[in-house]
């Protein structure tokens, strides 16, 4: 650390609660029918093409893991039993677990369908300890919906995420503050909220294993290498995060893909493809009142390969002309392999106020 690295301040005094439901889809199905309770189940299509959504805990000891192709998931484990989604199922029972969380709090800032953070520094009952309205929380789940959930507790969003993982399923770990030092020391790099595999890669040529390796970094070296998330990083190694709980979160992008039955070639079938993904695009936009200056591209390649390609416009994004002409132009620079592709995908997000309509000709 260097002395001229900034000082920010540390609030130890709120009380976050992180929720993460354990396995949610799977144990739902469990749950709702009887004679898939105890066994192995991923939710998903187990045709060739399938991907699973999400494993059972019985599942994941074989190695089945959420977003592995099916047939890699039926190899590792043969007694595997696939079932279809039923995702207008799993949206009400959400909705029962937000109303056992705004009998604590309305501070909740939902993540996805199955995990949401809560301010539960004054909370509705008056309870003193986060961890005692963690505890409460998960025993309502368990009494009323037959479901089990984990739950981190500490004093920033940061701490009380890496908590809930950290005894699933049906887990509940704090972080004190008095603690939360040598906790973060210990921490694997890859535990970091925002490293991925990429972002992990590039620690390690830093030397930086853990966070305590983290921590001896100073502000100046981090911004340098990472930019603005190099900032974060310095604080979450000093457990300092002052993000609020928001309860209200603003839609941040609009996006829809398809996945074929059949792997496509050639760019004139896949811009064929593309062009009716670019007016559903529209139409779900339209519907949202969304428009956004930057959209991306999704391709999956027939191997699983996975990449995004995107551009930023001057303008924003709206109509379908627009999206399409931008997404056939990004299409065209991408190589597409002998094998073809099993998905695409279009996406608009950084949301301006509605406005003028990216131009295609701009392209």
């Amino acid at each position: 650390m260097s002395l001229a690295d900034p000082v920010f301040p540390n609030d130890l005094t709120r009380r976050i609660v992180h929720v993460d439901m354990d396995a949610f889809f799977a144990s739902v199905e469990q749950r709702d029918r009887p004679e898939l309770r105890g066994r192995p189940i991923a939710v998903g299509h187990a045709d060739c093409r399938g991907v699973v959504a999400t494993a059972s805990y019985e599942a994941r000891p074989f190695g089945v893991r959420s977003a592995m192709p099916s047939t890699r998931a039926m190899q590792l484990c043969p007694q595997l039993i696939f079932v279809e989604g039923r995702m207008s199922r799993y949206k009400e029972v959400s909705a029962e677990i937000r109303e056992i969380f705004s009998r604590y709090t309305d501070l909740v800032e939902p993540l996805s369908i199955d995990e949401a953070f809560l301010d539960v520094t004054d909370n509705k009952l008056g309870i003193e300890y986060g961890t005692e309205v963690a505890r409460r929380i998960k025993a309502d789940i368990r009494r009323e919906l037959n479901l089990t959930a984990s739950a981190g507790v500490s004093y920033n969003k940061f701490l009380a995420k890496i908590a809930s993982d950290w005894r699933k399923p049906d887990g509940l770990f704090t972080v004190h503050p008095d603690r939360a030092q040598d906790f973060i020391d210990a921490l694997p790099i890859e535990a970091f909220w925002g490293v991925g595999p990429a972002t992990a890669k590039r620690f390690h040529e830093m030397g930086v294993t853990c966070g305590w390796e983290l921590r001896r970094k100073s502000f100046t070296e981090l911004t340098d290498r990472f930019g603005a998330v190099g900032a974060l990083f310095y604080k979450f190694a000093r457990g300092i995060d002052s993000r609020p709980v928001r309860p209200f979160r603003e839609r941040k992008s609009v996006g829809c893909e398809e996945t074929f039955s059949e792997d496509v070639r050639g760019y004139a079938e896949l811009e064929r493809r593309l062009a009716a993904i670019a007016a559903d695009l529209a139409r779900r936009m339209s519907r949202h009142d969304f428009r956004g200056r930057t959209l991306t591209l999704k391709i999956r390649f027939a191997d699983f390969r996975t990449l995004t390609r995107s551009v930023t416009a001057p303008g924003s994004f709206g109509d379908e002309r627009g999206i399409f002409a931008a997404a056939k132009k990004l299409l065209g620079a991408v190589e597409i392999p002998q094998g073809g592709v099993r998905l695409l995908g279009l996406s608009v997000s950084a949301r301006e106020a509605p406005g003028a309509a990216f131009e295609a000709t701009l392209f």
